[in-house]
């Protein structure tokens, strides 16, 4: 079935890179979920957009990062000041800054979460559906029996925002401090939460992966059915290093 969208045009890929990745995904891997467009939205996708998904992988980038960005605008965090001033348990001088450029895994991520209550008294899960999700229609995106599920018109809709100049819910100036090396010389290289790669583009994920490019001002997503291995750099060259898609703006 075909994810659907907006766009009238969106319900079959178009241009010559959402008929290479189409072709692509159905040799290598043809129960994978995968979409591509920009600002406007959807641009060329396989799989019900309606059906919702286990993304508990990306719970860090859908839920943890934007609630993080949320709390830094309205000053009530400062990305330096050790979480210890905060009232959180961390290790001398660990800041948000440090677990969002530095560490990676479920350590890191409790700390945030922990954080983001502590601040807010509210869990996180309704913090980022009243703060991120529900303002930008993702109305199928929830947690269920603690796993982040969502629908990939949800995570479309997510992804299109980013690269959008809208400032709500989630502002400009945080998706551009995200989106920049905050790591110095250190290797890897890291921006906040999101890793950069070939192409100007932004990652997340080793698996189920979802991609920005600001330049090209266009967006990806992969949710493979299983690891998958040299699949994840064909697919970003394909939506990334080659033919525009139609009607993609530049």
């Amino acid at each position: 079935m075909t994810l659907q969208s907006d766009r009238a045009d969106a319900a079959e890929p178009t241009g010559a890179v959402g008929v290479r990745i189409r072709d692509l995904l159905q040799a290598a891997d043809p129960g994978a979920v995968w979409a591509v467009g920009g600002v406007d939205g959807l641009h060329a996708g396989s799989a019900d957009g309606d059906s919702r998904l286990d993304v508990g992988a990306l719970m860090p980038v859908l839920a943890l990062w934007p609630v993080i960005g949320s709390l830094v605008a309205e000053e009530a965090l400062r990305l330096h000041t050790p979480l210890t001033a905060y009232g959180i348990e961390a290790a001398a001088g660990t800041t948000t800054h440090h677990l969002l450029s530095h560490s990676t895994g479920p350590t890191a991520h409790t700390a945030l979460a922990r954080l983001a209550e502590h601040l807010t008294g509210s869990p996180l899960a309704e913090l980022a559906a009243t703060r991120i999700w529900h303002p930008l229609g993702m109305t199928g995106t929830g947690f269920a029996d603690g796993i982040l599920h969502a629908p990939p018109t949800d995570l479309a809709r997510f992804l299109s925002h980013l690269l959008s100049p809208a400032e709500h819910p989630l502002g400009r100036a945080w998706i551009t401090e995200s989106l920049r090396i905050r790591t110095g010389e250190l290797t890897p290289a890291r921006g906040l939460l999101w890793h950069p790669a070939p192409h100007g583009t932004w990652s997340y994920g080793d698996t189920r992966t979802l991609w920005l490019s600001p330049r090209l001002h266009r967006w990806a997503l992969l949710l493979p059915t299983h690891p998958p291995g040299p699949l994840r750099t064909t697919f970003r060259e394909a939506a990334f290093a080659t033919t525009p898609l139609a009607d993609t703006p530049h």
